[in-house]
């Protein structure tokens, strides 16, 4: 049954193109009501710091130092070891030396920032809700089709491997957008090569798959919320790519979905936080895991991310991805049917934030 009311509430906020921000810069000292999150309640807020299974503290994603990857033999299987255990065990991890510069980093974020703080107006020439834009503003790509909106706003720009002109990126983070996208799409290619030889095969092989093909950079801004306790910055999802380069500042509100409990990922200065995707997932046969992940909304703000995905959505392309065959065996079936990137990710989009799993949709046998 079509709620009109909550309809109109949704034309409403999209049609003013300010985002979030707008509605706090208009004062409002209570969220509107479709940011409501019904099933919310104070327990499944709170982060569960204390494994249940032993007595570690403040339970925290592995951070792996990328230092002397390129050097050292003994080392670079080292690496490839832990980020192997990490893909495994919990889907998310955090590099630090990972060769993108700090103040490549702390640009974007000001860049973002900038951006976003700008006149409405200089904003809403990029507001839009088309997907083949390569460069568009709005918040929440999945407005009409969530349950709750998400108290975030942001900006798409898609980098590879066609980009916009330069004079089709925003000024007011043009440079720091071109600059960063250059240093992390290089930091991509270390981790697909990490990824493939954690999976036991050569270091270019998911290169070689084209996996690396795409590129595109989303930029989350999270303005300070007046009632946090009621909705979230980013509902509980996993991502539809390969994976997830995400750069976050200092304020802190991610969290993974680890043994069914919520564990805070802290902000670890100079770190970069990698999440596998569903693709990757699928690639390897569930060998590596694509977490669950969402983001709080704070009182304090705003928070700023930039994540960037490695996926061809954007591209017509027509290869079809499945579990790896080197990977399989008489023992170990594929557990996945074959998809384009670009029908998966239509697939995932179409049910907006929060639904059932998207990857259940290509299993062979769901009951599994």
């Amino acid at each position: 049954m079509v709620d009109n009311n909550r309809a109109k509430e949704l034309k409403a906020f999209d049609d003013t193109k300010a985002g979030v921000k707008g509605l706090v810069d208009s004062g409002i000292v209570h969220i509107p009501k479709i940011f409501v999150t019904p099933a919310l309640t104070e327990n499944e807020f709170s982060a569960k710091n204390l494994d249940s299974d032993s007595n570690i503290v403040n339970v925290q994603i592995p951070v792996i130092d990328l230092k002397g990857i390129n050097e050292d033999d003994f080392r670079r299987r080292r690496i490839v070891e832990e980020v192997g255990e990490a893909c495994k065990t919990w889907g998310f991890f955090q590099v630090v030396n990972h060769s993108v510069p700090q103040h490549v980093m702390d640009e974007m974020i000001s860049g973002v920032k900038s951006f976003n703080e700008q006149s409405s107006e200089k904003k809403m020439e990029f507001y839009s809700r088309d997907n083949l834009k390569k460069v568009k503003f709005n918040s929440n790509f999945d407005l009409y089709s969530s349950k709750a909106a998400n108290w975030r706003d942001s900006l798409t720009c898609v980098m590879a491997p066609n980009p916009p002109t330069q004079d089709e990126l925003p000024e007011a983070c043009r440079e720091e957008l071109l600059q960063y996208s250059e240093h992390v799409r290089k930091l991509g290619h270390t981790i697909f090569e990490l990824l493939a030889e954690a999976l036991g095969l050569k270091p270019n092989h998911l290169l070689d798959m084209d996996c690396a093909k795409g590129q595109f950079i989303i930029s989350h801004y999270y303005p300070p919320c007046p009632e946090p306790n009621k909705t979230l910055g980013i509902t509980k999802h996993t991502d539809p790519d390969f994976f997830t380069i995400l750069l976050q500042d200092q304020i802190g509100g991610l969290q993974i979905n680890h043994q069914n409990q919520w564990i805070d990922i802290h902000p670890v200065t100079g770190a970069l936080v990698i999440n596998l995707g569903d693709l990757l997932q699928l690639l390897s046969n569930d060998k590596f895991k694509s977490a669950e992940h969402r983001v709080l909304s704070k009182q304090i703000g705003p928070r700023i991310s930039i994540a960037c995905f490695f996926t061809t959505q954007f591209q017509p392309f027509d290869t079809l991805y499945g579990p790896i065959k080197e990977l399989l065996s008489d023992e170990n079936h594929a557990l996945y049917k074959e998809t384009t990137v670009r029908d998966y990710v239509s697939y995932y989009n179409s049910r907006g934030l929060g639904a059932h799993p998207s990857l259940l949709h290509l299993r062979l046998n769901p009951s599994i």
